[in-house]
């Protein structure tokens, strides 16, 4: 049997909580600074893509873990999230005001 808490211990899941948390610092600040800031918002938000991103990531290592020949998802998977925040990042850091390249732009 897998340790669940095994699932969230690892380097991956750590990069994901780190630009989870990333996100939405910036995110807040970008609301704060356009006076935009609705705490509903960010409840939605934390209860939304951030248990999607974590416990979903998490299935896909299980699945990783009991079936191996699937074990090649893992690594793909956590590539797309990490492009998936990344790019929420650099939204938010572009709601900020930075300049960004065009291709970053939304």
């Amino acid at each position: 049997m897998v340790d669940v808490l095994a699932l969230f211990n690892t380097p991956q899941m750590q990069w994901i909580v780190i630009l989870l948390g990333i996100d939405v610092i910036l995110g807040i600040i970008a609301a704060l600074v356009k006076k935009e800031f609705v705490f509903g918002k960010l409840c939605n938000f934390m209860k939304g893509p951030v248990l999607a991103y974590v416990f979903g990531f998490a299935v896909i290592e299980l699945v990783g873990n009991a079936l191996p020949s699937l074990a090649f998802i893992v690594p793909a998977v956590f590539v797309l999230v990490l492009i998936a925040l990344l790019a929420s990042v650099f939204g938010n850091l572009g709601k900020l005001g930075l300049p960004l390249p065009g291709t970053l732009k939304k």
